[in-house]
């Protein structure tokens, strides 16, 4: 129970990463508030509060936090994935993908950081594609970066009262990983492939990251801040050799 007495929001938690991470949390004893822009899903457990918030309003973000109250621990994962390369973008895929991964972090940041308390932790879901860029998929990859800049920034300007890490992941099970997939011009020898070069020959797992993110929500990790952790299995680490070849 390494988070109990905490109170934390994860925002974007209806499923996958997020959703792992607030189930997470609440095994640890923490209070969790999850948020997204629906209303309160049917299959969602008791122990989860729901707040229904699009975070790239301003306005909605400000009056969530309000109602929310002083708390430790701000997940930023609410995000969205656009599989189109920067010629083929729009002016609306730009409004709606970086008003998601870009300005809704932003937002929550910017309306939290006076409401948390001393020692409190942000935790920000960068990814991989922040740092190397996935084909066909330019404003997710740009908007990741924005992510990893603002995490390092918050660490400076409002340590040593606040951390902020991100955690950056590699191919996890999720519906984006198979409209990634389905980019290819055959996706079943784009996975096959990426799992040859994936030293953990596996994809990962939304707990995968949800335990991660319990241990930087923890006071275990208090001299932890500006980071951005890798957790891809090893994808990142290879060489563009495929190691399954060898």
């Amino acid at each position: 129970m390494v988070l109990e007495g905490k109170k934390a929001l994860v925002t974007g938690g209806r499923q996958g990463i997020g959703r792992a991470i607030a189930e997470s949390f609440v095994r640890e004893g923490a209070s969790v508030i999850v948020c997204g822009r629906g209303g309160r899903p049917s299959d969602f457990p008791d122990a989860l509060s729901w707040h229904q918030c699009d975070v790239a309003d301003p306005n909605q973000t400000a009056q969530m936090i309000a109602a929310i109250g002083t708390h430790d621990i701000v997940v930023n994962n609410a995000g969205i994935q656009i599989e189109k390369t920067v010629a083929d973008t729009t002016d609306d895929d730009w409004d709606l993908l970086m008003g998601a991964n870009a300005r809704g972090v932003f937002n929550v940041c910017r309306a939290a950081i006076p409401n948390l308390n001393p020692g409190a932790s942000i935790i920000n879901i960068g990814s991989i594609s922040g740092n190397v860029a996935d084909p066909g998929m330019a404003l997710y990859n740009a908007s990741k970066a924005f992510v990893h800049g603002l995490t390092r920034s918050i660490a400076v300007d409002h340590g040593p009262d606040i951390r902020c890490n991100a955690i950056c992941p590699g191919w996890i099970e999720t519906g984006m990983l198979e409209a990634g997939f389905d980019l290819a011009k055959d996706p079943d020898l784009a996975r096959n492939d990426a799992l040859a070069r994936h030293a953990a020959r596996r994809f990962g797992q939304p707990q995968d990251i949800a335990n991660m993110a319990v241990w930087l929500a923890s006071d275990a990790s208090s001299f932890a801040t500006g980071q951005c952790f890798t957790v891809d299995g090893g994808l990142t680490a290879a060489s563009p050799l495929n190691p399954g070849l060898f």
